[in-house]
């Protein structure tokens, strides 16, 4: 009885398991080329389609000349890097600004996939977080409104139980957002909280790098479920670091930044957010998904092998592990003072 047991779990697993792998190969099969521009690939059930890569809004809002953060932006829709990513914390709105600004002329919103992130966890606070990032982003619908930074073991209730989430659906009967995730960068166990409540994500955004692997891995626990769920899945810090730019992992390793955001673009996501803050560093990234295919298994667990003994202590990702990289909007309302980043 017991060895029949065992071969039923087992079996069961190795269903699971390959099922999640058909899953995995219909969203990198579903990728798509416009002429002369970047791949693109559908983003969950949601019937959108969007660029493999996602410019970061952290990173425009850093780049100190607006005039310079302006051109990057028309630079990456024009080579067709049309999703764009953004928070309403991010330098403290001026993110939202400069890049509603580029957005505003010659009709660029019109050609670029809007997402934005709410900082709030409560009804008011997710109201007036909407109706800042509308203003400032100049636009009048964000394509997708995502819960920023589900970090803290609280966070998935009192998004639900604060009016977080009342809000958001409200929005979204509104025409005001049309797709709704959440993002975070602490624990695969709080994503699956997220992923667990009575709601239809549209999308969610999480670490995504050779790193994440071997330590605390995002892409072992939580993108098998997304795929079985129909959620998007859009990766993060594919660097590793706390997503301090390009280089990250390549200065501790023998990895070189083409070979990251290769691995991370031949796992399942819909897109892969980069932070670039010069047009020298978009035309890089721009190269790798140009002429991007997807690495054969073998070829992931190489690298995945090559930082093996350093992945496994979470080093290179220590948004993972301490707070110095939560945002100070969140480090406030679960009551904690800012940290210095190590």
């Amino acid at each position: 009885m017991a060895n029949e047991t065992s071969r039923r779990f087992f079996l069961q697993t190795a269903a699971g398991a390959a099922t999640v792998a058909t899953l995995a190969d219909q969203v990198l099969a579903g990728a798509d080329t416009p002429s002369g521009g970047v791949p693109t690939r559908p983003l969950g059930r949601t019937g959108e389609t969007v660029s493999i890569l996602c410019l970061g809004g952290w990173h425009v809002g850093a780049v100190a000349n607006e005039a310079d953060a302006v051109r990057l932006v028309h630079a990456a829709i024009d080579e067709g890097v049309t999703f764009m990513d953004n928070a309403w914390e991010y330098h403290d709105g001026r993110a939202e600004e400069v890049m509603g600004k580029a957005l505003a002329q010659g009709g660029y919103r019109k050609k670029a996939f809007l997402m934005t992130k709410n900082c709030g966890r409560d009804y008011q606070e997710s109201r007036k977080h909407l109706e800042d990032s509308l203003r400032r982003l100049r636009t009048d619908v964000i394509d997708l409104w995502q819960f920023h930074e589900i970090i803290y073991d609280s966070d998935p209730d009192w998004v639900f139980e604060k009016g977080a989430m009342k809000a958001a659906l409200e929005a979204r009967e509104q025409g005001k957002v049309r797709y709704i995730g959440f993002t975070g960068h602490k624990d695969p166990r709080i994503h699956l909280r997220m992923l667990d409540k009575p709601f239809d994500w549209d999308t969610a955004q999480m670490p995504i790098n050779v790193l994440d692997a071997k330590y605390r891995s995002f892409q072992s626990e939580v993108v098998p479920v997304c795929l079985k769920k129909g959620v998007g899945i859009l990766g993060m810090k594919g660097m590793g670091g706390g997503g301090t730019g390009v280089g990250t992992i390549a200065a501790g390793t023998d990895l070189t930044p083409a070979e990251c955001y290769r691995y991370a673009l031949s796992l399942p996501v819909s897109s892969q957010v980069v932070g670039v803050a010069s047009l020298v560093h978009l035309k890089q990234a721009i190269d790798v998904a140009r002429s991007f295919e997807p690495l054969s298994e073998s070829a992931r667990a190489a690298l995945v092998a090559r930082v093996a003994t350093v992945a496994g202590d979470g080093r290179f990702e220590p948004f993972k592990s301490t707070q110095a990289f939560d945002g100070p909007v969140h480090r406030a309302q679960h009551g904690f003072g800012q940290a210095p980043r190590g």
